[in-house]
């Protein structure tokens, strides 16, 4: 994936979705690598997070999963 963030590393924050659907920081993750950025999934619940880089990966893109609660 080439694109505007091509050699740029974007942290997104809430990357994983709780329930069906894709939540407001999934969709900037994938949005982010669609564009080439590597991208830190950060959420409460890795396996949240998980699931956002696996759909990044199968889509080409580089992620990686951080878990953390930022309001601590």
């Amino acid at each position: 994936m080439a694109g505007r963030l091509a050699g740029k590393v974007a942290i997104v924050t809430g990357a994983g979705s709780r329930g069906e659907g894709i939540g407001n920081g999934k969709a900037a993750a994938v949005l982010f690598a669609r564009e080439g950025a590597s991208v830190v999934c950060v959420d409460q619940v890795a396996s949240r997070a998980s699931e956002t880089v696996d759909m990044i990966g199968g889509e080409g893109g580089t992620a990686s999963v951080f878990e953390c609660d930022v309001a601590h």
